[in-house]
């Protein structure tokens, strides 16, 4: 029953995590505009997203654009494409690994191959949630580099966005998810006691009968 908590567990968090990976995916909010000037009343921010561009007024109408080309994006917004494609798609790959190995569930029937069923699904997720974090670290490097760098103008200069966030809290709830259905599987192992009968040797008397010692 511990065990079988602990799947259940590893699995919420994996599938909380993948969600959040995905809608980390969707939004524009990657980066976001500086307010470094002294004058905080602008006329609008601008949204940097993997997929489109939003230009939001001061009057609360929002404009978004998609991206026209991906050849023209930066390396690291293809790369964040890709990666969080694949991190989503690995999220779904694992929730059909876990289910059909998950000890509530009786698509596969042998103990053993059920617990590593559900570690290579933890390590799914795992592998899942490192290519989340690398395009995320990638971004804010980037992000915080061109912040810092006086080269920069000052109307080109970003902020890390609330999607870079929401994308953290996803790697660490996939990490943490992953490792919990590694660990989280009985041993494969058998718990019963094995008896074993010592062999016996039937003797016979000098009349012919066997000795009534055998069957005792």
């Amino acid at each position: 029953m511990a065990s079988a908590g602990l799947e259940i567990l590893g699995l919420g968090l994996c599938v909380i995590g993948s969600l959040l990976e995905m809608v980390a995916c969707g939004l524009p909010m990657w980066k976001v505009t500086a307010f470094i000037e002294a004058n905080i009343v602008v006329a609008q921010t601008i949204w940097d997203g993997l997929w489109m561009s939003c230009a939001v007024q001061s009057t609360g109408q929002m404009q978004c654009k998609v991206h026209d080309s991906m050849l023209a994006l930066g390396h690291d917004l293809q790369a964040a494409r890709a990666l969080t494609v694949i991190s989503g798609m690995m999220g779904v790959i694992g929730l059909m690994v876990v289910i059909a190995g998950a000890q509530c569930t009786n698509c596969i029937r042998a103990e053993n191959v059920k617990a590593r069923v559900v570690n290579v699904g933890g390590i799914i997720y795992i592998v899942s949630g490192i290519f989340v974090l690398v395009p995320l670290c990638w971004m804010a490097n980037n992000i915080i580099s061109d912040f810092y760098n006086p080269q920069v103008p000052t109307a080109k200069k970003r902020e890390i966005g609330a999607a870079l966030y929401i994308g953290w809290a996803a790697t660490a709830l996939l990490l943490v998810g992953g490792a919990i259905l590694c660990c989280s599987c009985p041993s494969s192992g058998n718990s019963g006691y094995s008896v074993q009968y010592a062999p016996t040797t039937k003797r016979a008397t000098a009349n012919g009968d066997y000795d009534k010692r055998n069957y005792v």
